[in-house]
């Protein structure tokens, strides 16, 4: 057919006619479709008759991409019945090839044995070796017409129509298909690492502008509010004010000294990411102090300092930490020394700050220290509301002889995840033999939602026992996606 008048017709017209900017729907393509065509067709065993006009079909079926993109397969019917009169095609003829043209027409539906021929051989490159090679022509011939805009957004595309097409005959079922589907394994496995590092790209990022925020607020705290007022906070950072205040050398070089014993600790007990950017925070923070013309002294009410100077020191440091970082090495020595004591590192900070705050007291007055223990307490409070923001996660457990309709209210109204344990409840002081079955539920929450949680139970059951915990740290299974403060 390659040689037949109506076959070199319309390569003619195509090489000829089509604009350079198809690199993929071409005489390539056309030709590619032929063989496909006709390779099929014998393996189905299709007769000489219909085979002539399966690939008379293949030949016109784009042919419609001279004159236009959209709707193409209905201009190369209208190109198929001006052209092939001519060539001796009679009227029925051109109707089953136009149908066979139309049946290529995405999303693909073909219902004969032809029209199954003619749509996986247009698409049999889905199944082979040169699948990358292939697509990326029709990528470049997409990105040409403003279809798409680049390889990220083109791989994703052909992931998803990969994932919803599937081949019509059996013969492209057994030769394509294993390879179609390792085709879209490859390039899931390329989406995947793409999206992976295109996220740690975007977290990197967005630690970076946290890291900076903080050093910036911690700046401004120190200079503004507790440096020029003689303050304190708690950890290496009161360490390092007693020591400015006392001997007088400049807080920014104090910073950095105080803190280098306790980046070497953290290289160790946490990871040497941690400490180098932890080390290059305290760097900034002392550039700041030294270059950043912050306002001095804003106010000398030791009241104000003590809270906004505690509030501006603990956002620093809580963004810092979200930010993958610490303004201050107390944390890495309680962690260092909670492996040799048996105190809970909550208790080895206390116990920190209580010595701190006690020298404070001795050498600058115990007013200053009363009023930087506030800071201190300030800048915690702070640095727990920057990190968790305003939903921290509760844990709420609840024992009721409702709680059918209770999971039911968590799952279906509240839209929470559940876990329920097998339990007994009874045991009165009066009937102590007595207890019966019960399912204990757990589910957690947001604070903000905490109030109507319980509402909602003690609507299905007033005599609900209920008791809340907080949740430092919740992550997986059907949880609220928490905003970011």
């Amino acid at each position: 057919m390659l040689d037949s008048p109506e076959g070199k017709y319309i390569l003619e017209r195509l090489q000829r006619e089509l604009p350079v900017q198809f690199s993929y729907h071409n005489t390539d393509h056309t030709l590619d479709v032929y063989h496909s065509a006709n390779a099929i067709a014998a393996q189905e065993g299709i007769g000489e008759a219909d085979t002539k006009i399966l690939l008379i079909s293949a030949l016109y079926h784009d042919c419609g991409y001279i004159q236009q993109i959209h709707e193409h397969e209905q201009a190369s019917c209208n190109i198929a019945r001006h052209a092939l009169p001519q060539f001796g095609y009679n009227a029925d003829d051109i109707e089953k090839i136009c149908t066979l043209i139309m049946a290529t027409q995405l999303p693909q539906q073909p219902t004969t044995l032809l029209e199954k021929i003619i749509c996986d051989a247009d698409l049999d490159y889905l199944g082979r070796e040169d699948f990358i090679s292939t697509g990326s022509r029709l990528f470049s011939e997409m990105q040409a017409f403003g279809i798409i805009n680049n390889a990220e957004e083109w791989d994703k595309m052909q992931v998803r129509f990969l994932q919803g097409h599937h081949y019509f005959t059996s013969t492209s079922v057994n030769n394509r298909e294993p390879k179609k589907h390792e085709n879209l394994r490859t390039l899931q496995n390329k989406t995947s690492t793409l999206m992976t590092s295109n996220n740690a790209i975007k977290i990197g990022l967005l630690d970076t502008v946290y890291t900076l925020a903080g050093i910036l607020f911690c700046g401004f705290a120190l200079k503004s509010f507790l440096v020029p007022n003689a303050f304190f906070d708690g950890g290496v950072t009161g360490i390092s004010l007693l020591i400015h205040e006392l001997y007088h050398i400049n807080i920014a070089y104090v910073i950095i000294l105080a803190n280098i014993p306790f980046i070497i600790m953290g290289a160790f007990q946490v990871n040497k990411s941690f400490a180098v950017k932890t080390f290059l925070a305290i760097v900034g923070v002392a550039l700041c102090l030294l270059y950043i013309p912050y306002p001095e002294k804003i106010t000398s009410d030791k009241l104000l300092v003590s809270i906004f100077g505690g509030v501006f020191m603990g956002t620093g440091i809580g963004l810092a930490i979200r930010g993958g970082c610490a303004l201050d090495g107390i944390e890495v020595l309680a962690l260092y020394t909670g492996k040799r004591i048996s105190f809970t590192i909550s208790e080895i900070i206390l116990g920190i700050n209580i010595v701190i705050f006690l020298i404070a007291a001795v050498k600058v007055g115990l007013p200053t220290s009363l009023y930087s223990i506030i800071t201190y307490y300030t800048a915690s409070r702070t640095i727990n509301f920057v990190i968790e923001g305003l939903e921290e996660y509760t844990g709420v457990t609840i024992i009721s002889g409702q709680n059918a309709a209770i999971k039911e209210m968590l799952v279906k109204q509240l839209s929470r995840g559940i876990t329920v344990y097998k339990g007994e409840r009874g045991f009165l002081k009066e009937s102590f033999d007595v207890s019966h079955p019960v399912d204990i539920v757990f589910t957690v929450v947001t604070r903000l939602e905490l109030r109507r949680l319980r509402n909602m139970v003690h609507e299905i059951d007033p005599k609900a026992f209920i008791f809340t915990s907080i949740i430092k740290e919740a992550a997986g299974g059907v949880l609220k996606r928490r905003a970011r403060h």
